[in-house]
């Protein structure tokens, strides 16, 4: 391009560069940069100007150049597919007419912050310092898919919208998505408090090798995927404090080695799933001061560390098959706890029991171990033949599956102190009087009820029909019963230690 074509705004720019000098246009009175479709010839550069200063701009010796604009109208289409410029590019509260076409392109640092873009092309590219999009505001797909920066990269306060928002057809798939980081690579960290997408954000098998901060973002994309990041590798934490999602949150397969912290947050998904986290590598997830999730939660075959989840916090519907946890808070009550479990959706889920129970005794709460046990039993229940649950019953009554042993004591204590008074008004009759030893009733009680203990009272005397004939029979079977539950209650029992 001729210097002479070009106009007085655009020749700043040119001249500038050879220095790095920043180019302002802003003025003190300078409107938002939503409104720079208003803004004259004094402040516009057209595309095909920065494209050339990029590649063809004047290098003097001894200077690092630098493409520096703040505040100007970018007109035209800027394609710089596959361009490669070793120098930091810094187009900061500018206005841009047409979606930037960077793919491929390789820059040194890329600065857009506070400008307002109809969409950034970008997959493939690769920055070797920070890539800032501070501020921006961005009205339709920005396509960083496998980019590749070595810094950080910056989405602080950014907004992220269709242009015109028009819901895919039924049968169709999800429209596609705002903006879009999959299969990137991140080499520090992905810093976005306060972002806001309004459809889906895509982070699927990226890999970010610090951390990633979400914190008081919103995202939206109601009945549709919110949040992708199926196998996203973190480095250290996923922060996402107080954060908003209207839509479907997709952890599958992640490896987050730090915090998933999601305290305060809110996730909505009614009728759906609003958080799938399944298959996970976690070391502590948090949940802690955060509202009731509105939809379903799978954590099935993931490992978590630390599981902070507020009882309350979980919803109706729950998916838990599989998940492995070492340590669970808040500590609560068993009963509380377990009304989680009996949303499972996939019905009998007994390796949650069992991680609940070993949650109990990891902290010495073996009475709420028992209770999770004894739960996990009644539950198993529900699906036996009639006969089998019949037998359950009667083992829950007597002694609880044998966590409840005390019950035992508490019936045997009973039916012997009926059966004393009862033998005290009406002794049985001896059967050798001469031979017989002292009748005592607690004793020919004791020795009806235990099948195996005999005391001598029960061959000596001997009921005389009626309703004493029927108390004994009463008495035998019952013993039988009791001691048959407290060996099949005590036996597995003992073997869960």
């Amino acid at each position: 391009m001729e210097i002479n074509t070009m106009t007085a705004a655009e020749r700043r720019v040119w001249d500038a560069f050879p220095t790095g000098e920043v180019v302002y246009f802003r003025t003190a009175d300078d409107p938002a940069p939503g409104l720079g479709g208003r803004w004259g010839p004094e402040r516009s550069v057209r595309a095909e100007v920065v494209r050339a200063v990029l590649l063809g701009g004047t290098r003097l010796d001894g200077e690092i150049p630098a493409l520096r604009i703040v505040g100007a109208r970018i007109t035209g289409s800027l394609n710089l597919r596959y361009a490669t410029a070793d120098c930091s590019i810094l187009l900061g509260g500018c206005f841009f007419d047409d979606v930037p076409n960077l793919y491929g392109a390789q820059f040194r640092q890329l600065n857009l912050s506070e400008s307002v873009l109809p969409g950034l092309t970008a997959a493939t590219l690769r920055i070797d310092g920070v890539l800032r999009l501070t501020d921006c505001r961005v009205r339709g797909p920005v396509r960083l898919g496998a980019a590749q920066i070595s810094g950080a990269v910056f989405l602080d306060r950014a907004e992220f919208s269709a242009a015109a928002p028009d819901p895919a057809p039924d049968g169709d798939p999800d429209p596609e998505p705002l903006l879009q980081l999959n299969h990137a690579t991140v080499g520090t960290d992905l810093s976005a408090p306060g972002l806001r997408v309004d459809g889906s954000l895509r982070l699927d098998s990226a890999t970010v090798m610090g951390s990633v901060n979400l914190d008081d973002a919103v995202l939206t994309a109601p009945g549709r995927l919110a949040l992708d990041a199926e196998t996203l590798t973190v480095g250290a934490d996923l922060r996402a404090m107080r954060l908003r999602v209207r839509g479907r949150v997709n952890l599958r397969g992640a490896r987050i080695p730090g915090q998933l912290n999601l305290a305060y947050a809110r996730l909505s998904q009614p009728g759906g799933v609003a958080l799938r986290a399944s298959s996970c590598a976690v070391g502590e997830l948090w949940l802690r001061e955060a509202a009731p999730v509105e939809g379903s939660v799978n954590l099935r075959r993931s490992q978590i560390d630390l599981l902070f989840v507020p009882p309350e916090v979980w919803p109706e519907s729950v998916r838990l098959d599989g998940l492995t946890y070492g340590t669970l808070a808040p500590h609560e009550p068993a009963e509380r706890r377990l009304a989680v479990l009996e949303r499972d959706g996939d019905d009998y889920v007994p390796y949650a029991y069992e991680q609940l129970t070993a949650s109990y005794r990891r902290i010495g709460d073996d009475a709420a171990a028992r209770t999770v046990q004894l739960a996990k039993q009644r539950r198993h229940r529900r699906g036996l033949a009639w006969y089998a649950r019949l037998w359950g019953h009667v083992q829950d009554i007597t002694v609880g599956y044998g966590f409840r042993p005390m019950r035992a004591v508490a019936w045997m204590l009973s039916l012997m102190l009926v059966a004393s008074v009862a033998y005290t008004v009406r002794r049985p009759r001896a059967l050798k009087a001469e031979e017989s030893p002292d009748f005592n009733p607690v004793f020919y009680s004791l020795d009806l009820l235990l099948p195996i203990i005999d005391f001598g009272q029960e061959r000596a005397f001997t009921p005389e029909g009626g309703w004493h004939q029927g108390l004994s029979y009463v008495l035998i079977i019952t013993g039988w019963i009791l001691a048959t539950t407290i060996i099949a209650g005590v036996t597995r029992a003992v073997s869960r230690q």
